[in-house]
């Protein structure tokens, strides 16, 4: 099978691919970090949540893209761990925990019946659009907050990127990622 997958892949198939995974992955990462710093959770609660989330999403992308033949990549929210960053001061870790519970499986009970799809097709698409530019403003706008912290490493991943999305969209996250990869180095 891993000889067939090889086969059958390209070198810009690859490099999409780690960089779907790396942006899907580091930027939630970051977010729950941040998320771990507002609920004051100990270094081995966070490390016992990443590792959760990272062992969950491999097994399940892995599994959905052996079982569908496409690449399939499950990874945490985005929209979800900024909510969490932003909100989780007013509940325990346990509250927390039960919460994701209940709404894993609800979610899995809207998906598997089919409501998600039908509740998901009343709501405009300009108010879920909305909904979720107003969770990610704040993220966004930090951007430039970072960049008076530590300029040596934000300001040569923004240029990049904005050049990058000029000459090269299509490597507009790949390019500023080597940037600061490069400047960290």
């Amino acid at each position: 099978m891993l000889r067939r997958i090889l086969s059958e892949s390209s070198l810009s198939a690859l490099v999409a691919g780690l960089v779907a995974v790396i942006v899907s992955y580091a930027g939630p990462a970051a977010l729950m970090f941040q998320a771990a710093e507002a609920a004051h959770l100990s270094q081995a609660q966070l490390s016992s949540w990443i590792w959760a989330i990272s062992v969950a999403s491999g097994v399940t992308g892995i599994g959905l893209s052996l079982r569908y033949r496409v690449p399939v990549i499950t990874a945490w929210s985005t929209p979800g761990a900024a909510l969490l960053a932003a909100g989780w001061t007013a509940y325990s870790y346990p509250e927390a925990i039960g919460a994701f519970i209940a709404v894993g499986v609800a979610i899995t009970v809207f998906g598997v019946t089919g409501l998600f799809a039908a509740f998901m097709d009343r709501i405009p698409r300009a108010v879920v659009s909305a909904m979720l530019a107003g969770i990610l403003f704040r993220f966004c706008v930090d951007v430039f907050t970072r960049m008076q912290a530590a300029p040596v490493l934000v300001a040569p991943m923004l240029l990049t990127w904005l050049a990058a999305r000029r000459l090269a969209p299509r490597y507009a996250v790949l390019l500023p990622l080597l940037a600061g990869l490069l400047v960290a180095g």
